[in-house]
C-alpha cells in the first residue's frame, strides 16, 4: 500500500469527485460503483484524499413530500460502512486513498441526520459530522415543482463542528449550506484545521430564494473563497450536480487555497474528478501574520455573535463615550 501522508514538503494530493445527477431508479449498489470508479480515477491522478458530495448515495430525496417520514427510510443508512457501501471502503483501503462521504443517517434511536464521515487510507472512519445549518422548509408546499424539505427529514446536528486527524492532516467537515456561514470556518480553524471539506446539493431553484442564474455559482464560490482566505485553510467542495429527476443542481466542485484563489474547478455538471497537488505550507505565512489569531483576535468584543440569533437593534455606546 502506498503511504499517502503529506510529504516532507507539505504536498498532498487532494481531489473533489463531482457526481452527476442520481436518478430515483438507481440503486445504491449502482451509485457505489460510480463512486468507486471516481475514487480509482482520482488515485490514478495522484490523489491521497477524495471529497464526495452531500447525500451521495441516493437522489436528493428532500425534494419530495411524504406524510410519514418513515416512507423514506430506504434513503437512510443505519450503519456506516454497511454491506452496500463496503466496496467503496475496500477500494479506498486497497488504493491507499482516504475520502469524505456524505449520506443520510438513521440512528438506532430513530434520529435522522444529514451526515458525513472522514475515512483514512486504511479504510477506517476517523470522524463524523451532522449538518447544523439546515435550509428549506418543513411544510408541504405542493404547488412547487420541487420542494426543499431538509427541515422535515433531518434534525439539527448534535456533534458540533469537529476537526479530525486523518492521514497526517487535521480535516474539518461541513455540509452544503454550512459553507455560507462564516462561523463554520472559524470554528474549524480555531481547532487547527488544515483542510475544510464539504459536499453539497444546490438546486438552481430554491423556494423563497430568487437569484439570477449566474449568481448561484458566484455566491457558492465566494463562500468557499472567503472561508479559505479569512481562516488560512484549504477548502475542498464536491457537488452532486446536473439534472436529477428533472431538477437541475449546480456543479462548480472546487479546491480553494488559503489565498482565497481557486486552484482547481470542475468544468462539467456530470461525474468528474478534479485533482490538485496542494501545498499545506502555503497557509503558514497567513497564520503567522495577518491571520495570526492568537495575536490579533479580540473575542471579548464578539459577544453579540453568540448572544443573538437574528437581526436586532444596534448596541448603544457606554454612557459618556461621546463626551
Amino acid at each position: 500500500m502506498v503511504d499517502n501522508h503529506a510529504d516532507d514538503n507539505g504536498k498532498f494530493g487532494l481531489a473533489v469527485a463531482q457526481v452527476g445527477g442520481i436518478q430515483p431508479s438507481e440503486s445504491k449498489a449502482e451509485v457505489v460503483e460510480r463512486l468507486t470508479r471516481l475514487l480509482r480515477d482520482a488515485a490514478a491522478q495522484g490523489a491521497d484524499f477524495v471529497v464526495f458530495p452531500e447525500l451521495t448515495l441516493t437522489t436528493f430525496f428532500p425534494r419530495y413530500w411524504v406524510d410519514d417520514n418513515s416512507d423514506m427510510d430506504a434513503h437512510y443508512e443505519t450503519s456506516m460502512p454497511n454491506d452496500e457501501v463496503a466496496p467503496l471502503f475496500t477500494a479506498g483501503h486497497d488504493l491507499g486513498v482516504g475520502f469524505y462521504l456524505g449520506y443520510a443517517e438513521l440512528t438506532p434511536t430513530g434520529h435522522r441526520y444529514n451526515s458525513s464521515v472522514t475515512v483514512d487510507k486504511g479504510g477506517a472512519i476517523t470522524g463524523k459530522y451532522r449538518k447544523i445549518h439546515l435550509p428549506g422548509h418543513d411544510d408541504n408546499r405542493a404547488a412547487l415543482r420541487s420542494q426543499h424539505l431538509e427541515k422535515k427529514y433531518f434534525e439539527v446536528g448534535d456533534l458540533g463542528f469537529g476537526v479530525f486527524p486523518t492521514d497526517g492532516l487535521n480535516i474539518g467537515m461541513a455540509l452544503c449550506n454550512d459553507r455560507r456561514w462564516p462561523e463554520v470556518y472559524r470554528a474549524l480553524s480555531l481547532q487547527g484545521a488544515d483542510l475544510v471539506v464539504l459536499g453539497y446539493n444546490t438546486p438552481m431553484d430554491v423556494p423563497g430564494w430568487q437569484e439570477e442564474p449566474h449568481a448561484k455559482m458566484a455566491t457558492h464560490l465566494l463562500s468557499l473563497q472567503a472561508g479559505a482566505y479569512q481562516n488560512s485553510v484549504w477548502v475542498a467542495a464536491a457537488a452532486k450536480s446536473g439534472f436529477e429527476d428533472g431538477v437541475y443542481m449546480i456543479g462548480g466542485s472546487a479546491i480553494v487555497a488559503p489565498t482565497g484563489e481557486i486552484v482547481a474547478k470542475a468544468m462539467t455538471d456530470g461525474d468528474e474528478v478534479v485533482v490538485a497537488q496542494i501545498d499545506l505550507d502555503m497557509a503558514r505565512p497567513f497564520r503567522e501574520s495577518v491571520f495570526d489569531f492568537a495575536a490579533h483576535r479580540r473575542p471579548e468584543h464578539y459577544n453579540i455573535l453568540v448572544e443573538r440569533t437574528g437581526r436586532g437593534e444596534p448596541i448603544p455606546l457606554p454612557e459618556g463615550a461621546l463626551d
